[in-house]
This record gives C-alpha cells, sequence and structure tokens, in this order.
C-alpha cells in the first residue's frame, strides 16, 4: 500500500509540473509533451545527397577544384550527424549543431560560385554548348531550393531538434508562421492538424514546400516570414531564382533561333 501511495504521489508531482508548462506556452501554443519520438531524419538526409550528387554531376568548368572534394568534405560533415540520428532527430549538442550549420554553409557557398558562373556564362554567351549549360542552371537552381529549405529548417525555432524536444518557454521563437500555426478556430476537421490542437510541429517536407514556393513565385505564399533573418533568406533565395529565370529563358530562346 505505501508503495502505491507512493507512486500514486509521483504521478500527481509528474502531472503538475506538465500543467505548469502547459501554462509557461507561448498563447495559443500547446507545451510540448515529454517523449516526443523526433522529426524523421530520412528527408532531410535524401536532399542532402542530392544536394551533392547535383554538384558532382555538373560540368567541370563550374565546380571548384576536383570533382570530388567538394563532395567528400560535405560526406564527412553528413556522416556524424546520421550516425548520432539515424533514424529520428532527438540528439543533439553544440558540436553536432554546428556540423549541421557547417554542412549548410558548405552546400551554399559551392552552389553560389556555380551560379555566379552559370549567370556570367548565361549573359556573356561564351559557351558553344547551350544544352549543357541550361542543364546546368537546372541543377544549380534545383540545389538552391533544397539549400534555403535546409537553412529555414535548421534555424527555425532553434533547429529540427529543439523543435520536438524543447518544452514550454525553452522552445525558441518562430522565424515562420504557417497556416497550421493558427487554424485552431476553424473548423472541425482543419483545426484537427492545428500546432493548438494536434501539437503539429514543421518538418523538412514542410520548410521544401516553402523553398518550392519562394523559389517559383518569387514571393512567400502561404507561409510567412517573422524575422529579419528569415525575411533576408526569403529575399536573397527569391531574387536568385528570378535572376536564373530570366537569363535561361532569354538563353533558351536565343537558342531556338
Amino acid at each position: 500500500m505505501a508503495q502505491r501511495a507512493e507512486q500514486d504521489t509521483g504521478q500527481r508531482a509528474d502531472d503538475q509540473r506538465s500543467e505548469r508548462d502547459d501554462d509557461d506556452a507561448p498563447p495559443g501554443r500547446r507545451a510540448e509533451r515529454p517523449g516526443h519520438p523526433g522529426e524523421p531524419r530520412l528527408p532531410a538526409a535524401c536532399a542532402v545527397v542530392v544536394a551533392i550528387a547535383l554538384y558532382a554531376a555538373l560540368p567541370g568548368h563550374l565546380v571548384l577544384g576536383p570533382r570530388f572534394v567538394v563532395p567528400a568534405l560535405e560526406l564527412l560533415l553528413f556522416v556524424p550527424l546520421v550516425a548520432v540520428n539515424p533514424w529520428r532527430m532527438r540528439r543533439e549538442n553544440r558540436l553536432l549543431r554546428r556540423l549541421s550549420i557547417a554542412l549548410v554553409l558548405l552546400i551554399a557557398v559551392t552552389n553560389t560560385v556555380a551560379l555566379v558562373l552559370v549567370l556570367e556564362q548565361l549573359v556573356a554567351g561564351r559557351t558553344d554548348n547551350g544544352k549543357q549549360l541550361l542543364l546546368a542552371a537546372g541543377q544549380v537552381w534545383l540545389t538552391n531550393i533544397i539549400i534555403f529549405a535546409m537553412a529555414y529548417w535548421e534555424l527555425d525555432r532553434g533547429g529540427p531538434v529543439r523543435r520536438t524536444q524543447a518544452r514550454g518557454r525553452n522552445l525558441p521563437v518562430a522565424d515562420f508562421r504557417f497556416p497550421q500555426d493558427e487554424d485552431h478556430d476553424a473548423i472541425g476537421e482543419v483545426a484537427a492538424r492545428s500546432s493548438v490542437k494536434s501539437g503539429w510541429t514543421p518538418g523538412f517536407v514542410d520548410y521544401f514546400y516553402v523553398s518550392v514556393t519562394n523559389s517559383s513565385a518569387f514571393s512567400p505564399t502561404d507561409t510567412m516570414p517573422l524575422s529579419a533573418r528569415a525575411k533576408l533568406l526569403m529575399a536573397a533565395e527569391s531574387v536568385s531564382a528570378l535572376m536564373l529565370s530570366v537569363l535561361v529563358i532569354a538563353r533558351g530562346v536565343g537558342l531556338l533561333k
């Protein structure tokens, strides 16, 4: 009996702690419950592999140094991240955080160099192989979408681990406002998927969608940037996509003549 009473006391204490965490949550947002399985690793991992492969497949005059040096460095940063969180994003420390940011920056810098070289050749018309150049422009454009999706994914609300594992006021402020963040007062079947009702948190696919629509429409669509850094990132993506699209269309028209 004493043991049972002790267990009941412990359970009541846990319930009181959970209630206090819910009270500490931002208005309109339910505090995260303990034991969240974490965001799946697979979507982001596939995106990184695709970005590395696209860069390795670029024409030789658009890559930095020997063809496989940059992809090898990217894999060197990527493998430890997968080894620590192979299936679900649950564990993180300062070193892992720096590795993940370094991976995004490395992919971004090398693709930016390729983007500048592609734009230069599109403007100057120096290449005789126009089809190869247009294909390379498509590879750079797709890599650009992946890069910005990864940047949004890594920065918003503290990154993929903290978004699901942090509770109450430990959850960093949002850089983006998704429709699910304010659908709690909609009709029942819509509200059921909202952050308040279901504890929904954005994952990599959501940020990839934001990046695709921003790169295609050259502006935000259903997800709005809130912070200055989110606005600057979306502006940079829109401008680079617009410049590349205009020059690719102009080059394509020139090839048809």
